[in-house]
């Protein structure tokens, strides 16, 4: 039984935006509401983009507005309105009698569109999470779809239980039974992350506005394969990549979802267990759009998400990614030594070219700031495993062949790994350093 009403794809969409003028907090970009629609597999007719000085009670926009909105989606003979902000339950109930028509706001968009885009069993767990949450507040006599589907659930009420009063009780087991289930996801990720700190392996997790190209610099840097778009919310699920760093070594790289403006608290909790992954990270990666005019501002959103999940102070290198966009823009790390901000270091670089990813390196390693070991080994070729696994984890600068025929490879490998190193190979890698 589908407790959460999709809409159908294809449906014809009327979309309006309004600017308060006294609360600037609920504004958001019409551009980013019609890119939102279209990633909900959704046709854009018109967009109506209205001033009003502050939110009205029952109608949100006032009368005057809705006329306006109700003329124009006869003449398109739209199947939807699609509102740019977030709707109380009683005004989605209003507007949606004057308009006589259906109605979708901002959070139930990004709702969909999460369902469109989760593959795995915990990221549509926790999707249904977000809309079963979203769905409880909505469930008015006369107003629910399940109350519309007579009979359709399948369950017997009890004496005098009315089908809303049924609809609740389910919608709370249900709520009920994933969290639960989550919580088993929570244990499972706990259990992998304190196995990677017993390692010693950095976790470094990749946070962003939606779009930002994040999964483009993950692919570029992991080699992996997940979906990189030209679409908002076209990475979901988490994915977790053990990546060899040239001077610094193994670390595990984490992209999750990108955010966004307004994003739904219900999202927010929901998505928690995979939100942790950033949370119990040893740096962020902030991916930032440079190349887009608002950059600034998403920022701002990104950090309010960081503050809502309580990592606002966590320590963060800033990627100002797409600079292939920008007419001679620079490509290189700057450190930054402020201790009051949390960014310890800015990169410029074009995921797409690969241009400043070497400096992404440098940054990461000048970050973890570990002990190195420098030296110059003198290997036999019957340690030809020895030397293959050293290239593998990025540590040889340059070789060259001795007059015995040995391998002369000079190396810096942080300390952890020489350590971890000879007890792989059970061997005393000191006896063959060059004196």
């Amino acid at each position: 039984m589908e407790f959460f009403e999709s809409y159908e794809a294809g449906s014809k969409c009327l979309l309006v935006n309004i600017n308060f003028k006294y609360r600037r907090e609920l504004n958001a970009d019409l551009t980013e509401l019609e890119g939102l629609v279209l990633a909900a597999d959704k046709v854009v007719l018109e967009s109506l983009d209205f001033n009003h000085p502050e939110p009205d009670i029952k109608y949100f926009c006032g009368m005057g507005k809705m006329e306006m909105i109700k003329n124009k989606r006869d003449e398109l003979e739209a199947d939807l309105v699609v509102f740019n902000h977030p709707l109380s339950p009683s005004q989605e109930r209003n507007i949606e009698k004057f308009l006589e028509c259906k109605i979708m706001d901002r959070t139930r968009l990004i709702l969909e569109i999460f369902s469109l885009r989760a593959k795995t069993h915990e990221g549509k767990l926790q999707v249904e999470l977000a809309q079963l949450n979203y769905q409880s507040t909505r469930l008015v006599k006369g107003w629910t779809h399940l109350e519309r589907q007579k009979g359709g659930i399948g369950v017997r009420g009890g004496p005098g239980e009315t089908q809303l009063e049924i609809d609740r009780r389910l919608i709370r087991q249900r709520i009920k039974q994933i969290t639960q289930k989550l919580e088993k996801v929570k244990h499972h990720r706990d259990l992998s992350r304190s196995s990677r700190k017993k390692n010693n392996i950095p976790t470094i997790s990749f946070v962003g506005y939606t779009n930002a190209g994040k999964s483009t610099l993950f692919n570029k840097i992991t080699n992996a394969d997940v979906l990189a778009k030209d679409q908002l919310f076209a990475t979901l699920d988490p994915t977790l990549r053990k990546v060899i760093v040239p001077k610094l070594g193994e670390v595990i790289f984490s992209d999750t979802v990108g955010f966004i403006k307004n994003l739904p608290h219900d999202l927010v909790e929901a998505f928690h267990a995979t939100l942790e992954e950033a949370i119990e990270s040893d740096l962020l990666v902030h991916v930032i759009d440079y190349a887009d005019e608002d950059y600034k501002s998403y920022i701002e959103q990104v950090e309010k998400v960081l503050k809502e999940i309580g990592i606002a102070d966590k320590e963060m290198i800033c990627v100002y990614n797409k600079i292939d966009k920008i007419e001679n823009a620079y490509a290189g790390f700057v450190p930054m030594d402020d201790s009051d901000s949390s960014v310890v270091g800015r990169v410029y670089l074009s995921a797409q070219t690969g241009d400043g990813i070497e400096e992404f390196y440098h940054a990461l390693a000048t970050f973890f700031n570990k002990s190195w070991v420098s030296e110059t080994l003198e290997l036999p070729p019957k340690y030809s495993k020895v030397r293959a696994m050293m290239y593998e984890l990025g540590a040889v600068d340059a070789e060259d062949v001795s007059e015995e025929g040995n391998y002369l490879l000079k190396i810096k490998i942080s300390e952890d790994d020489f350590e971890r190193f000879k007890r792989e190979f059970d061997l005393d890698l000191e006896e063959f350093f060059v004196k």
